[in-house]
């Protein structure tokens, strides 16, 4: 039987990497926590550094888990092997694959931001959840969308919850981020179509032409968009609500106008 590098939970490095749970600390090293491996196995596909990753074997388990393991084997990563309290000091909740890697975060400026000659763009203004990042960048992902573009980040795009809710699809996704008036400018440039979801406007997602590069615009929970996002240029869409509730969870609203644009798009 081998003897894992580090046993105990109160180790530096393991107590380094539990810092990371804190924005502060994220932002001051330019690096996040992945604890999952289908989420590190995508992050390793798209090419993210990998700082060091933290091991416990007897739970790496699932086929993703041991792919993850092999590239970072393949990579030239600081793999540590640790016991099992170690372990779940550094790795968040019950659900665990055996891998929890530090890693650099990507970067997210609007001019580094590739597109194709026709795209489909998402755009959040504001939205504060972490868990709501990481829902819509699934839906993004799963509808073929080119960009998530955050305006007014009112959260960290890569805390460690919105990696874990996007499955890893944060880092296939291409990401922008700046604030509101220069995203305006970004997609008076690149994506000029703007199609805002509001719970007051009169069109319906089905009835407005979503192909052809188009930007579909979503606010953030409590306040919906701002005023940045009315006027000539902006074509409002409502989701229709049948009860009470005037509007859905943003990542629901987004998944159906993305799937909308899909299907219009073929």
């Amino acid at each position: 039987m081998t003897h894992p590098a580090i046993a105990s939970p109160s180790n530096p490095r393991i107590k380094a990497a539990v810092r990371l749970r804190d924005h502060r600390e994220r932002h001051g090293t330019g690096l996040t926590i992945v604890d999952g491996a289908r989420e590190l196995r995508r992050a390793l596909e798209a090419g993210v550094v990998v700082e060091e990753a933290f091991v416990h074997l007897p739970f790496v388990r699932t086929a993703d888990a041991r792919a993850a393991l092999d590239r970072l084997h393949d990579g030239d990563v600081s793999i540590v092997e640790v016991s099992e309290a170690a372990f779940e000091k550094v790795a968040f909740g019950d659900r665990s694959d055996g891998i929890v890697a530090i890693v650099r975060v990507p970067g997210t400026s609007l001019n580094a931001l590739r597109l194709p000659p026709e795209p489909l763009v998402t755009v959040l203004e504001g939205v504060e959840k972490p868990g709501n990042v990481g829902a819509v960048l699934r839906s993004a992902d799963g509808a073929g969308a080119d960009a998530l573009v955050i305006a007014d980040p009112r959260t960290d795009i890569f805390n460690p919850n919105a990696i874990r809710a996007s499955l890893g699809t944060i880092f296939s996704v291409p990401i922008g981020a700046d604030t509101t008036p220069q995203v305006r400018l970004w997609l008076d440039t690149w994506v000029p179509r703007l199609i805002a979801a509001r719970p007051e406007a009169e069109m319906l997602p089905w009835d407005v032409d979503l192909t052809g590069p188009v930007a579909i615009v979503l606010g953030n929970e409590a306040d919906g968009l701002g005023t940045r996002w009315a006027g000539d240029d902006v074509i409002g869409v409502r989701i229709p609500m049948r009860g009470v509730a005037d509007s859905l969870n943003v990542s629901i609203a987004a998944a159906v106008l993305l799937y909308e644009a899909r299907r219009q798009r073929g």
